[in-house]
């Protein structure tokens, strides 16, 4: 059962390091700094270094913090991962950027609730706050960012460094979602959690990564070379911001919020039923989550899998 754990989990890092594409350089594609094939290129390369060298605290949260690692089987992770694998596929594949950080969670809290395993709700909670402040937040530094950019100029490779950057706090920050229950069944160590994870990120980026590329850079906001500035550096900043504090937040929240807030300060058009659709996978999709993996694990319970 741990082969088929790991072969799951790196399944699961393919998926998000497809679904992530727009959130990190959906904004320098959106003003052709870069060509399409480039910016996949780099966020395979700095997503993975990231996730290799960056993502120990937030895999420790993921472990240890939401639910005791003691009470947790490696069929109890399985379907943790697998939950998550599937909606964030099937939300990839509908070009819908949402949440795989609340997406895990809530499949982690499913299942053990469904198991009777002890949950931690204050680092729950925390995270929870964190999911709701982050998105004002960055729309909020998004409106100011854009306001002071208006009356500077700023090159075109400014906002692919910004890109750069954020592909690596992508894969610190995200990669724990598919390899934080390595922890809790002590596979593994961080650091080569990390890179397996982080490869498997790159690979998806790679293969399977324009869908949301391009949903993100053209179909919610009209942007300019402000705005994109703008809503990039603040979604880093935000997410950074978290990460440091051993919690994981949004990336494409933090965009989307970002993008929101530039560009009302600009005064671009934003597409109202797209942003509005998202917004409806962010609220609904945790709730699929602990529905999936609490009604998973009861069967394989009635089923004598578990135990």
């Amino acid at each position: 059962m741990t082969a088929a754990l790991i072969v799951v989990s790196l399944a699961f890092a393919w998926s998000m390091g497809a679904h992530y594409t727009g959130a990190v350089m959906g904004m320098p594609f959106a003003i052709r700094a870069l060509s399409e094939r480039w910016a996949l290129v780099l966020i395979a390369v700095f997503c993975m270094l990231g996730a290799t060298f960056a993502s120990e605290p937030v895999q420790r949260t993921v472990g240890l913090h939401i639910v005791a690692a003691s009470g947790v089987t490696l069929l109890m992770a399985l379907i943790m991962v697998i939950g998550a694998l599937v909606l964030t596929t099937i939300y990839t594949y509908y070009k819908i950027p949402t949440s795989t950080i609340q997406i895990l969670v809530f499949c982690v809290v499913g299942t053990a609730i469904a198991a009777g395993a002890p949950v931690t709700w204050t680092t729950v909670g925390k995270l929870a706050i964190t999911w709701v402040l982050a998105p004002i937040a960055a729309m909020l530094l998004g409106y100011a960012g854009t306001k002071l950019l208006q009356r500077r100029s700023s090159p075109p490779w400014a906002l692919v460094a910004v890109g750069i950057a954020a592909s690596f706090v992508l894969g610190a920050n995200d990669v724990a979602n598919a390899v934080g229950v390595w922890e809790m069944v002590h596979v593994g160590n961080p650091v080569l959690a990390g890179f397996a994870g982080g490869a498997a990120m790159a690979i998806g980026a790679l293969t399977w990564g324009r869908r949301i590329l391009e949903r993100v850079a053209f179909e919610i906001v009209d942007v300019d070379r402000p705005t994109a500035t703008a809503a990039q550096g603040v979604q880093a900043v935000v997410v950074i911001a978290a990460v440091t504090q051993g919690f994981f937040t949004s990336i494409n929240q933090a965009l989307v919020g970002a993008m929101s807030g530039a560009a009302i300060a600009n005064r671009r058009e934003i597409n109202r039923r797209n942003l509005s659709g998202i917004v409806k996978g962010w609220l609904i999709s945790p709730v699929y989550g602990f529905v999936f993996c609490f009604a998973a694990y009861r069967i394989a319970l009635a089923l004598g899998y578990a135990g």
